[in-house]
């Protein structure tokens, strides 16, 4: 039995020191570690840990909501450890898929993250529904006109647009869109 580590953080502001320490304590010999959302399905460390895991291996997380936050995910990739005789352990909520309690709680905070993140989407589109009523725009501010010319007249004289967006102190998907 090899207790393998997943830890995920979703920014570049976010680290996963504390992560890591927490799994080392609990007692796993290999970690994997990655910066991307927990949303999507294509986590490179995620899958290189899944193919790498065998037979009697736990898989350990900090939280289940960094092996993934959509319910379908969580419960997908349960099932593929449970198919291949692999442990889930959660060391925040205390979860181990090995007994039929274990089991239940996963479902239970499996759908209990999902709801979170449906509120969390309904917040968001709540407030800005209350910044267009209040009259606001919400969302990246809008280039302004003078900008947006300065930027299609500098690339039509070939003016490389990483130079474009240097010089007019904007970010160069900002001048992407200003040119589309």
């Amino acid at each position: 039995m090899t207790l393998l580590g997943y830890a995920r953080v979703s920014t570049t502001h976010q680290s996963v020191d504390m992560q890591v320490r927490a799994l080392k304590n609990a007692g796993a010999e290999h970690i994997w570690t990655e910066q991307m959302s927990g949303g999507r399905d294509d986590r490179p460390a995620l899958a290189e840990l899944l193919a790498a895991a065998a037979t009697g291996d736990v898989l350990m997380v900090w939280r289940l909501d960094r092996l993934g936050r959509s319910l379908p995910h969580l419960l997908t990739v349960a099932a593929d450890l449970d198919a291949r005789g692999i442990e889930l352990r959660s060391l925040t909520e205390a979860i181990d898929t090995t007994t039929a309690g274990g089991r239940l709680v996963f479902h239970v905070f499996a759908a209990v993250a999902q709801f979170e993140r449906a509120l969390a989407g309904e917040r968001s589109a709540a407030g800005v529904a209350a910044a267009r009523a209040a009259g606001r725009s919400p969302g990246r501010p809008k280039l302004p006109v003078a900008t947006v010319a300065a930027v299609r007249t500098l690339d039509t004289a070939g003016t490389p647009r990483a130079n474009i967006a240097r010089s007019l102190g904007i970010s160069r998907s900002s001048v992407y869109r200003a040119l589309s």
